[in-house]
C-alpha cells in the first residue's frame, strides 16, 4: 500500500470563487501557525492570479493523507 500526503490550501478570489493550491508531501511536523503564515502571505503578496482573479482571503488548510492499494490483476 501506498500512503501520500498533501497540504491542501483554499481561498477565496475576488470572483467569490474558491480556488485551491496544494503542496506535495508535506512535513510531519508542519503547525497551523506556519500554514497561516504562508496563506496569509499568498493573499497580501497576490503571487497567484488564477484565471486572472486575485486571491483576496485564505479560507482554510487540511491535510489530506491518500492510501493506494494496486492490484496485479490477469485480465484475458
Amino acid at each position: 500500500m501506498e500512503t501520500t500526503r498533501r497540504l491542501l490550501m483554499s481561498f477565496k478570489c475576488n470572483n467569490d470563487k474558491k480556488v485551491s493550491l496544494s503542496v506535495e508531501d508535506p512535513r510531519d511536523d508542519v503547525t497551523e501557525a506556519e500554514i497561516k503564515t504562508v496563506m496569509d502571505l499568498i493573499v497580501s503578496k497576490n503571487i497567484f492570479t488564477p484565471n486572472g482573479s486575485e486571491i483576496v482571503e485564505a479560507l482554510e488548510a487540511k491535510v489530506v493523507v491518500t492510501d493506494t492499494t494496486p492490484y496485479d490483476l490477469v485480465i484475458g
